[in-house]
């Protein structure tokens, strides 16, 4: 087959260092527009971005030749930087998860980026990310997921 055909669509989230909130709610357009630049300057689409003061959400479309773990290291890099730039005591936590997502379901996983403030009333993010794990049967030990 002369040509690669991928569709790499992933919902991929993680914190800030030790769930602090960082990410005040007057900074999260603006923080959340500029990860989406880091995205598109990597030759990723971004769905949706979004989180609240202690997590991010990315429903993003990687290309074929574009390792995840890189492509999740620079958007850590550039947008911690950029944070810091602007007077923000900043840094993310070491892991991520990254979970597939079919294209039917965009749509829906759009919408649940898109009200993460309404969500989190009601769902914490430890919560919210260890429900993602079982989800999709990924095994972990409670003790190593939040270090």
């Amino acid at each position: 087959m002369p040509h690669t055909y991928c569709h790499n669509t992933l919902h991929i989230v993680f914190s800030t260092k030790e769930r602090r909130a960082s990410i005040p709610e007057d900074f999260q357009a603006q923080f959340w527009a500029y990860v989406a630049g880091v995205c598109r300057n990597l030759g990723i689409l971004p769905h949706a971005i979004g989180g609240t003061e202690n997590h991010i959400h990315l429903l993003v479309q990687i290309p074929a030749i574009l390792p995840v773990a890189k492509a999740v290291s620079v958007i850590k890099a550039n947008s911690s930087r950029w944070a810091s730039g602007r007077g923000k005591r900043f840094r993310w936590q070491q892991g991520y998860g990254a979970f597939s997502v079919g294209q039917s379901v965009v749509p829906g996983v759009v919408r649940y980026i898109q009200n993460q403030k309404i969500h989190h009333r009601k769902v914490d993010f430890e919560t919210e990310f260890t429900g993602f794990l079982k989800k999709q049967g990924i095994e972990f030990d409670p003790k190593f997921v939040f270090d």
